[in-house]
Order: structure tokens, then C-alpha cells, then sequence
């Protein structure tokens, strides 16, 4: 494997984490927006900020990781992107700046009308951004992304069936992985009743997301036929993957077992992220612009990719230990 791949698959690894665990940050959102009135639903809202609190920071990692690996070692992809899906760029950022701000400020006012203010940006932003991220994604697997300073149509290459679609699903998987967590954390700091909530709550998503997708099989074959070929095609097995581990989390759902629930949840999301990687490579943008055509100078591939493993040695086990001592002090007597 040559290092432009590697730097390549490095970055598809980032892709899926931050659809995971910021997927799971924005759908606390979802859910968040959905609670109900402030005396309703302030044990969901209790549990969404204490599940959230000390990690969604660390999960915007995994974004600007994406980012300055696409700015540095593919530079025609990300100027492409950028250029031509400005809108959609310009308002998740927005979002995330919104939501993070508004988060903050929700604990801190002392009024209870400010907080309801700053809860529903928070919220209406979690669902907002994953949309617009999803956007774009429909819109790059689509091909309407060419190479280029802003060559691309401004509104027409996000705001289109498969970029809609892909905006849907967005919001539907981040909405599903949440309530998978949720209820998992619910059970696991004894709190029964929002457990079977959230578990209802992610049952139904999942057979919402299920029912889009099966929908969109037909969007894709009009809209995109080239993702619609390689999807069924070479990305097949990971589709077929991310469909049984799909079946597989629904089931445990239903039966209570929740040992595992995550780990089916989320290898169901990661094989439709690496289904679509599959799907498009080695074109990184239609027609033709491949990942040779698309990689920096090897001499700079090779030291990102150096940088990378470098980085990587101090980033991760200080992530691994936030998730790992954070649940241990959560399950603590006194919460």
C-alpha cells in the first residue's frame, strides 16, 4: 500500500469516528429537542447532558483531523469540496459553533426562560448540522463536486435527492446511535425508566432509518448511478454487513440483551461509511480524478503520514482514557 492510500484509509478511519461518536453527540440533540416540555422532559435532558458533557468536545477532534489530513495531503479534493459546497460547509459550521456555545450557556444562565432559549438552539443546531454534513457527503458520492476552484454548482451539488437523502440519513443514524447509548447509559446508572424509553425511542429510529434507506435505494438509482453500481457492486458485502449488524442491534433491543448492542450498533454505521468508500474508490471525485491524481508530492505524504502515527501516540490513549474513567465515575454512589 502506497502512502497516499494509507493517508487515505487514516482518514476514512477519522470519517467513521466522527460519525460515531459526534453522530451520537448530535443525536443526544435529536433527542434532546423531542423531550418535551421543561418540567417533562428534564430527566431525558438530565441524562443527554450528563452522557455528553465530557466528551463532545473531544469528539470535534475527529473533524478538524479530517479537515487539515484532506487540506495537506489531498489539496484539489478539499479546495474542490470547499469551494463548491460552501453553503452547506459555512451553515454545519454554524451549527457547531451554535450548539457548542449554546450547550455551555444552557448550564450557566441562572434563568429558567434563557435556558429554554439556549436548549433550543442547542437542539434545533444538533439536527441541523448532521443534516448539512450529510449533504455534502450526498453530494461528493454523487460526482457533482468537480475538480476545481468553485466549479461546481452552488446550490444544485448539495441541494439535490441524493444529498437530501443523504441529509436525512444523517440526522436518522445520529438519532439512532444516541438512543442505542442512551439506553445503555440509562441501565447501566439504574435509571429503568429512561432505559426502556430510550430503547423504544431507538427501535422505532431504527425502523425509520431502515424504511429510508430501502426508499433511497431508488433515489440512488436515478439520481446517482455510479454510486448505485458500486454500492451493489463491489461495496455489496459491507452494505449486506452493515444491513445484519443493523438486524442484529434491533434484536437486542427487542430481547433487552444489551451487552454487545453497541459494538452491532456501530459496526451497522461504520460498514455503510467504508460501503461508500468502497463504492467510490479509487475515484476520490467524479469523472476521474483518482487518489494518484488527487495526493500531494510523496515526499509529502510520507511525512504526514509520519505525523500522523506521531500524533496518533498522544491522541489516543488520552481519548481512550476520557471514555473509559468517564463511565467508571458515572456509575460512582453520590450522581
Amino acid at each position: 500500500m502506497t502512502a497516499a492510500a494509507t493517508v487515505l484509509a487514516l482518514t476514512w478511519l477519522g470519517v467513521t469516528a466522527y460519525a460515531l461518536l459526534g453522530g451520537a453527540d448530535f443525536g443526544g440533540g435529536f433527542w434532546d429537542l423531542v423531550a418535551g416540555t421543561a418540567r417533562g422532559g428534564a430527566e431525558q435532558r438530565a441524562l443527554i447532558e450528563h452522557s455528553i458533557a465530557p466528551v463532545w468536545e473531544a469528539n470535534h477532534t475527529w473533524l478538524i483531523f479530517v479537515l487539515v489530513i484532506l487540506w495537506t495531503g489531498f489539496p484539489l479534493v478539499f479546495a474542490s469540496v470547499a469551494s463548491t459546497l460552501v453553503i452547506p460547509f459555512t451553515l454545519a459550521a454554524l451549527g457547531i459553533i451554535a450548539r457548542g456555545s449554546a450547550f455551555a450557556f444552557r448550564k450557566s444562565v441562572p434563568m429558567p426562560a434563557w435556558q429554554q432559549v439556549f436548549g433550543a438552539a442547542f437542539a434545533l443546531s444538533s439536527v441541523m448540522t448532521p443534516f448539512f454534513l450529510g449533504t455534502i457527503a450526498g453530494a461528493v458520492a454523487s460526482g457533482r463536486v468537480p475538480p476545481g476552484n468553485a466549479r461546481g454548482d452552488l446550490v444544485g451539488s448539495w441541494w439535490n435527492p441524493t444529498s437530501v437523502l443523504g441529509g436525512v440519513l444523517a440526522v436518522g443514524v445520529c438519532a439512532y446511535i444516541a438512543a442505542v447509548f442512551l439506553t445503555v447509559d440509562a441501565r447501566r446508572t439504574g435509571e429503568q425508566e429512561l432505559a426502556e424509553a430510550f430503547r423504544r425511542r431507538a427501535i422505532v429510529t431504527a425502523l425509520v432509518v431502515g424504511a429510508v434507506a430501502l426508499a433511497g435505494i431508488a433515489v440512488l438509482h436515478a439520481d446517482a448511478p455510479e454510486l448505485f453500481t458500486g454500492l451493489t457492486g463491489r461495496a455489496l458485502p459491507l452494505i449486506v454487513l452493515s444491513a445484519l449488524a443493523g438486524l442484529a442491534s434491533l434484536v437486542l433491543l427487542v430481547v433487552r440483551r444489551y451487552r454487545g448492542v453497541r459494538v452491532t450498533a456501530a459496526v451497522a454505521v461504520a460498514a455503510v461509511v467504508w460501503g461508500w468508500g468502497a463504492a467510490q474508490y479509487p475515484v476520490l471525485l467524479e469523472p476521474d480524478v483518482t487518489l494518484s491524481d488527487a495526493a500531494a508530492p510523496p515526499a509529502v505524504m510520507s511525512a504526514l503520514l509520519v505525523t500522523i502515527i506521531a500524533g496518533s501516540a498522544l491522541l489516543l490513549p488520552s481519548l481512550w482514557l476520557l471514555f473509559v474513567l468517564f463511565p467508571r465515575q458515572a456509575e460512582e454512589p453520590g450522581r
